[in-house]
């Protein structure tokens, strides 16, 4: 288990605009030898071959590609396309792409290819994908034979979170901004992190093509406006511009504590279980999945970092509710061996009660019928 830790950056001032918050996340030096580029797809829906006799399908408007250099010196985005006064209105060149082999795939001897977001979101379909491991009697022949099969999620794009796309629009991007942290109405989002600024005003509009969940999609819907937080200088205390500098400074620095401290906290002081995707010369690229609390804030993601630690890319989806029942559910479930009754009592609860969750979660068909008819006919007679 292990927290994420946003080194390297250093936060700004929020900007709001209605219940949408986005919060810049500046480098005071840029990473020069890994550079991250979009490659647009013409079909949107795409089909991605992730295991033999098993495909992740989705909404998969575009990928990255990531180039890195092995000797330190500076690299250029892949698929940088130069431009003359008269081109520059002209919408860049796009590759035709449903099918893809796979998740993450090497383009080149310094280039992987990479599906943003969706390699998050499969690890987390595919968790405890293959179902019981021990053939115990209470579990169908599905559930034995097929696993999961389907495990289908709902997400919504950005297009649909109520005043997303205008804020992305008039937001004023800062120098050196390498990230940032979405809200809605104050619940964090997601977190959107690339190592150069050129990156960064590339790729800042593909978020808007990002998928968020179900709560977010709610809290943007039905909230409020989000207030401004304003700095407050005490007049008293500033004598000369140096003071006016120290204390604006101070109140940036204040800010970004409780922003990190407060705002981000669920994402950033959580425990998280990595796995580790591809090495990309000095940099490794892994997923992480949370440790499934109820209750409190759950994000899954991807990140890209440095042997040192530092952060070059991150991008973060937060589950609903629900997701993380059905998370916490499987969580369980496996490492009880799928077994119903010590699940239960390490959850405290009947078997019967353990049964009806796991209908209510969408895994009853993981249950005999005649199985799951006797738990709803042991739960009718509790309640007489």
């Amino acid at each position: 288990m292990t927290d994420l830790a946003l080194t390297g950056l250093s936060t700004r001032p929020a900007q709001a605009w209605g219940g949408v918050r986005l919060v810049p996340l500046v480098r005071e030096e840029p990473i020069e030898d890994l550079r991250l580029d979009a490659r647009l797809h013409d079909a949107e829906l795409g089909v991605v071959a992730v295991g033999p006799r098993t495909s992740y399908l989705s909404y998969i408007p575009h990928g990255f590609v990531a180039s890195w250099t092995d000797d330190g010196a500076p690299a250029a985005a892949y698929g940088t396309q130069l431009r003359g006064p008269q081109e520059r209105d002209r919408p860049p060149a796009r590759m035709s792409l449903r099918f893809h082999r796979r998740m993450a795939r090497r383009e080149g001897r310094n280039r992987l290819r990479f599906l943003p977001l969706h390699l998050a979101l499969e690890g987390y379909l595919a968790l405890h994908f293959g179902g019981p491991e021990i053939v115990w009697e209470e579990w169908s022949h599905r559930a034995v034979g097929r696993g999961l099969s389907p495990r289908v999620e709902e997400a919504y794009t950005g297009a649909e979170v109520r005043g997303l796309e205008d804020a992305l629009r008039v937001f004023e991007i800062h120098h050196g901004q390498c990230g940032v942290l979405v809200y809605a109405a104050d619940a964090l989002a997601a977190a959107f992190v690339v190592p150069h600024p050129d990156d960064y005003r590339s790729l800042h509009t593909t978020l808007i093509h990002d998928l968020y969940g179900e709560l977010i999609h709610h809290y943007a819907m039905f909230g409020g406006p989000v207030p401004d937080f304003r700095a407050r200088i005490a007049d008293a205390e500033v004598r000369s511009l140096a003071d006016l500098r120290a204390q604006a400074r101070r109140q940036r620095d204040e800010w970004a504590a409780f922003h990190d401290r407060v705002m981000a906290g669920g994402l950033l002081d959580a425990d998280h279980t990595c796995q580790h995707v591809y090495e990309m010369g000095g940099y490794r690229l892994s997923r992480f999945l949370p440790a499934f609390e109820r209750q409190r804030e759950n994000h899954i993601g991807e990140l890209i970092t440095d042997g040192a630690g530092r952060l070059a890319y991150l991008k973060t989806f937060r589950l609903s509710e629900g997701q993380i029942r059905r998370g916490h559910l499987l969580t369980r479930l496996a490492a009880a061996g799928w077994n119903l009754a010590a699940t239960a009592a390490a959850l405290g609860v009947t078997e019967p009660e353990l049964g009806l969750r796991v209908e209510a979660a969408g895994f009853g068909h993981l249950l005999r019928q005649d199985v799951l008819d006797h738990y709803r006919a042991q739960a009718r007679r509790g309640r007489r």
